[in-house]
């Protein structure tokens, strides 16, 4: 999002030759290869891309100079955690500067420490949690559960995010409602949704879904469903009935 002046999320870089952006470039890490526009396969693909292959990869790591203030966060969080004992390498998996924005990937152990010390330092000063998104990368082995936090400082006019990860075979992260109260709400539809169990949340409780509803809607590997519709006088099978190219 842009400001008036036409500034983008970090306005306070200088895009000199000594002082760019970090970025993924082809770094990033490869999930998995797609083929074909949709993923259907056997030669049920009608939409003329049946031919294509594309890479779908995550950001890698930026190396400095990260650009403008967001060093200056790096470096200013880093330093905060040493002085609590916590080597920054062990809490901080990575951090990437992608599409001009700064993402922490935090060892979700080490998630509320973190959010807590961005909250409480006067140079950061990260007072707002606009909330949680869950993300599911079923061919993320190992980490297919993301949980992405959006923190804003209205003290210095920054936004940045965390990213946390968790495997499908344990899905526990811990609670920021101690660090920011108002995610109650936001963890609740992730874990209704995603099936993310934040651990130490007051009242984990679904808040969209039935109460005996069975399994997670938003996880890329949930059945679709549905019911049958009837329209014009026709009757419309439920999508998981309908023809499949696959």
């Amino acid at each position: 999002m842009s400001d008036a002046n036409g500034n983008g999320a970090n306005p306070e870089k200088d895009l000199s030759a000594e002082n760019l952006p970090g970025q993924r470039g082809q770094g990033g890490e490869e999930i998995r290869v797609q083929r074909g526009m949709f993923g259907a396969n056997n030669g049920g693909d009608t939409s003329g891309y049946g031919g294509l292959v594309r890479s779908v990869r995550l950001p890698g790591p930026a190396s400095r100079p990260y650009g403008g203030w967001f060093d200056e966060v790096a470096d200013e969080l880093e330093g905060a955690l040493e002085e609590q004992g916590l080597l920054p390498d062990n809490a901080i998996e990575k951090t990437v500067v992608d599409r001009d924005e700064l993402t922490f990937h935090i060892e979700r152990e080490h998630l509320v420490l973190v959010a807590r010390t961005l909250r409480d330092d006067p140079a950061l000063r990260f007072e707002l949690c606009t909330g949680v998104s869950g993300v599911h990368y079923p061919n993320d082995k190992g980490r297919e559960l993301h949980a992405v936090y959006h923190l804003r400082s209205i003290t210095h006019n920054r936004v940045i995010r965390l990213e946390v990860s968790a495997p499908d075979s344990d899905p526990h992260i811990p609670s920021l409602f101690s660090v920011y109260p108002t995610n109650d709400w936001h963890e609740r539809e992730t874990y209704d949704f995603f099936g993310i169990v934040f651990d130490g949340h007051p009242a984990l409780t679904r808040i969209m879904m039935p109460d005996d509803w069975q399994g997670f809607p938003q996880r890329k590997d949930y059945a679709l469903g549905g019911i049958p519709v009837e329209y014009k006088g026709a009757q419309i099978p439920a999508p998981d009935q309908r023809r499949s190219y696959s």
